[in-house]
């Protein structure tokens, strides 16, 4: 039963595999995840408390998976986003201290 609807990113989603049943999902996050669950979700909290209008719940998931490290990278992550240049800084920087 689904009981709420909210984007998050495949790291935050581990925390609801049963990690004995499915094996096979955890080594395939595995691969593709560059920060634990733990960090993952410390990371949405930082993004969500620079309360940056253009920062969805949906685009901070995007941006916790791939975590960009320059501007070319967030644009890309981001295209329809339309960030200005001190809302990157202040968003790479975030994402810099969490890795």
């Amino acid at each position: 039963m689904i009981k709420n609807r909210e984007p998050l990113s495949m790291q935050e989603a581990m925390k609801y595999v049963d990690k004995e049943k499915q094996p096979e999902v955890i080594a395939f996050a595995k691969q593709f995840s560059k920060l634990s669950p733990e960090k993952a979700e410390e990371l949405r909290k930082k993004l969500n408390d620079l309360n940056l209008i253009k920062l969805n719940k949906s685009n901070i998931s995007k941006l916790i998976e791939i975590l960009p490290e320059d501007k070319d990278g967030l644009t890309k992550v981001l295209p329809e986003s339309n960030i200005d240049e001190n809302e990157t800084t202040i968003i790479l920087d975030t994402i810099k201290e969490h890795k």
